[in-house]
């Protein structure tokens, strides 16, 4: 045993008993390895943490809270990164005060060269602290729309329905509009031909809404015929109205239209459909 710690003694240090590169190699790796142990012991604090608090109902908003965990999580992670380097740098005998001073000083000038990369944090820190939109919202700004799938202090990711991720800085975003926060609305229409009678028709939806109403979880309140909305071109239009949860606006629609057109259909009043009528010519 004691010539094998003489071994890997002279493997690791120099003949003045200092570490050589392969000592220093070493330690660095280890460094690192506890740094990526320290990471995810921290990391697994935080969800307990936020765990104990959903389960004695403390914290309300979860997808907030996802986003401020995630955040939060990236800047642990590159703050231990930089300690480990500022480390590294120390055994290879690199003053890292100078550095940090000169960083500092050299901040200033960078600074006017980033400030696109300084608005988008500091807005991505005012996008988190207002909570403007969440992980997992549907929104829409600076003209493209999908579904929030992260967000950082320089980026936000938006999934659009169509499957492409749209990067968008931070600072670029001047106005959102948040489609997921508080009751969505329903709007079908329901077009009926001319020659039918428009009460029994209205009649008939008013008895698919209350239908819908005892038996769809989505609705918050309706679904509510309004009547004659539109006189089109070749037909009557009626509306219904409801309010849905969020993203359960497009189900309801599509479940509306579906009982609207059996009801219609059971009581025999007809859909328009476009026709033309030629007059003249010569009957053969």
């Amino acid at each position: 045993m004691e010539n094998f710690n003489n071994f890997i003694s002279k493997f690791i240090k120099d003949n003045s008993g200092q570490l050589n590169i392969f000592g220093k190699l070493g330690k660095i790796t280890i460094i690192f390895i506890i740094i990526s142990i320290v990471n995810k012991l921290i990391n697994k604090a935080i969800d307990k943490t936020i765990n104990n608090k959903r389960k004695t109902d403390l914290l309300i908003d979860y997808k907030r809270a996802n986003t401020l965990i995630t955040v939060l999580k990236k800047i642990i992670k590159y703050i231990l990164i930089f300690i480990g380097i500022i480390m590294s740098l120390d055994m290879f005998n690199i003053k890292t005060t100078s550095i940090l001073a000169t960083a500092g000083i050299g901040g200033l000038a960078i600074g006017f060269g980033a400030q696109s990369l300084v608005k988008d944090v500091i807005t991505g820190f005012f996008i988190l602290l207002e909570d403007q939109y969440s992980v997992g919202d549907l929104v829409e700004t600076e003209g493209f729309e999908g579904i929030v799938e992260d967000i950082g202090l320089r980026v936000t990711k938006l999934r659009a329905f169509s499957g492409e991720l749209h990067i968008i800085p931070n600072g670029n975003i001047q106005i959102v509009t948040n489609k997921t926060r508080g009751s969505m609305r329903a709007l079908v229409t329901v077009t009926i031909s001319y020659e039918e009678d428009i009460d029994r028709a209205v009649k008939a939806l008013e008895k698919v809404c209350e239908e819908i109403k005892s038996s769809n979880q989505s609705i918050v309140e309706g679904p509510t015929v309004l009547g004659v909305t539109e006189f089109g071109e070749y037909g009557i239009v009626l509306s219904i109205v409801a309010k849905t949860q969020a993203m359960e606006q497009w189900a309801v629609e599509r479940h509306i239209r579906k009982k609207a057109k059996e009801a219609l259909q059971k009581e025999n009043i007809k859909m328009p459909y476009p026709k033309r009528v030629i007059i003249g010519g010569e009957n053969k």
